[in-house]
């Protein structure tokens, strides 16, 4: 369902995510990047950490990532597409969650709504660090 959504995106892809390793869903991302939509995540600090993990593979296609690393954990599961839809849930953005997990998704319509979530992923990005790359001695993120 999600991998749908994101191919049927014009225009924007907001993401917040805590954890995001779905090889489906990151193709997706990358593919809709490709294709001229802007694709923007906010992930979580664990996310930045390894050498070819999450931040790195989206980072590499082209797409800006930030580690929202002032809170102990950035736990958001959500995208925004279009400023229409809301994707949200308890769903990580894993195989896990697809494949072992009770989960549930929700994937909601609503441009008022959308706005809402949308303020809300502006202020987690403004107070996030810009990823730019893993050095072997660690993740290395600029202001």
């Amino acid at each position: 369902m999600i991998v749908s959504e994101i191919a049927g995106a014009k225009r924007e892809i907001l993401v917040q995510a805590y954890q995001l390793t779905s090889t489906a869903i990151l193709r997706a991302l990358r593919d809709a990047h490709a294709h001229g939509v802007d694709v923007e995540a906010i992930l979580d600090r664990t996310m930045a950490r390894k050498r070819y993990g999450t931040a790195e593979y989206l980072r590499l296609a082209g797409m800006p990532v930030w580690i929202d690393s002032e809170v102990a954990i950035a736990h958001n599961k959500l995208m925004i597409i279009d400023g229409i839809m809301v994707i949200t849930g308890s769903f990580n953005l894993t195989k896990a969650a697809q494949d072992r997990n009770a989960e549930n998704l929700l994937v909601l319509e609503d441009p008022a709504l959308a706005a809402k979530y949308r303020a809300n992923w502006e202020r987690r990005r403004a107070a996030s660090a810009r990823y730019a790359s893993v050095l072997p001695e660690g993740p290395a993120v600029q202001e």
